[in-house]
């Protein structure tokens, strides 16, 4: 999910990449990440304050039981932006990432070193754009002229410009400004911005002043889907395979709870992220949650050989980067499709 209207180039990411990748991993040694003092493996894990089965895998240690030699590290992010300035910086094993902040990691010259591995969620309702109630803008071609804020580099920076498009108006017509979840809501509250594109929890506060004009729900159904992705880095795939093995089962096993467990699901995500059981249900709710099966479908991620519709959600997604200016240049299918890893499965999951 996640800086600048125009691509950041891999030169500015880099500069920024250490300090950013340093704040991320606070309190955590540094390194390859191949072992510890006293020869335990490490796996580094960014997550978002999201529901997904990220929550649950981490809230009900299913990687830990799985890996009990490894330390398992867990670290919070903010924006695919950041969590692909830590993969830059070396500083992440396994990640949360969306289709969008993927498809420019994987655009340029230097790719970052990192392949998609699983998928942790279809982006619905939990993502939508919103305007001030006080602006009395009721759709999409009525924010022409306004201020609209929103995480560049995030999926729902990806949404808010299909939506733009589908209103017939160009990038040009609005003032777009890159902004966070939490300054997000800031400037929101401040009425410096008229709209914003963003996702839960800093959704639903904006719900509550403001109204509801699209959300990625509608705009995945016209064609424009985006997605939770879940990113190894090259160096995990070449040194611990059977480490990604256990994290996917340990993911799949998450999606199977969120569909059996509801309300154990709902204990989770609510102590992760420190709301309430009713706040939890109604962001659960919103979200398009796939069976381990659906994942590695044709429809879906697809299988080693057989890659699925996400090689061209991903392509699409650069094209239409490349055609509005934020990337120099959109990765082609087979780019695309070398930053698949598939190994393993579906036989990985039973």
């Amino acid at each position: 999910m996640s800086p600048a209207s125009r691509g950041p180039s891999r030169r500015l990411l880099l500069g920024g990449a250490l300090a950013a990748a340093s704040a991320a991993v606070t309190g955590c040694s540094s390194g390859s990440g191949a072992s510890t003092s006293g020869g335990s493996k490490r796996l580094r894990i960014g997550y978002f304050a999201f529901p997904s089965g990220d929550l649950l895998v981490k809230n009900r240690k299913l990687l830990e039981k799985a890996l009990p030699d490894y330390e398992i590290n867990w670290i919070k992010f903010d924006s695919g932006a950041s969590v692909n300035q830590a993969f830059i910086g070396k500083s992440l094993d396994i990640a949360a990432l969306g289709s969008s902040p993927f498809a420019r990691g994987v655009s340029g010259s230097s790719p970052i070193p990192y392949k998609v591995a699983w998928i942790l969620d279809v982006a619905g309702d939990n993502e939508a754009l919103v305007a001030r109630k006080a602006t009395g803008i009721s759709d999409v071609a009525g924010l022409k002229g306004k201020k609209i804020a929103t995480p560049f580099a995030s999926t729902s920076h990806y949404s808010l410009l299909s939506a733009l498009k589908g209103a017939g108006l160009k990038q040009s017509d609005v003032e777009l400004i890159d902004l966070q979840p939490q300054p997000l809501l800031a400037a929101w509250q401040r009425g410096d911005i008229d709209a914003a594109y963003v996702w839960l929890p800093t959704l639903d506060e904006l719900r509550k002043t403001g109204t509801q004009l699209t959300s990625s729900k509608e705009i995945g159904a016209a064609g424009k889907p985006t997605l939770d992705l879940a990113v190894v880095s090259d160096d995990l795939i070449a040194r611990d395979p059977k480490a990604i093995d256990a994290w996917r089962k340990a993911e799949a096993e998450a999606l199977r709870l969120i569909k059996s467990d509801p309300d154990g699901t709902v204990k989770a995500v609510a102590a992760e992220l420190g709301i309430s059981a009713a706040d939890a249900k109604a962001q659960l709710s919103q979200g398009v949650f796939l069976t381990p099966e659906q994942v590695v479908s044709a429809d879906w991620l697809g299988t080693d050989g057989s890659p699925g519709k996400l090689l061209t959600y991903v392509t699409d997604t650069g094209r239409f980067l490349a055609d509005q200016k934020q990337i120099g240049a959109a990765p082609s299918k087979d780019v695309v499709r070398e930053a698949f890893y598939l190994k393993g499965l579906p036989d990985v999951l039973k």
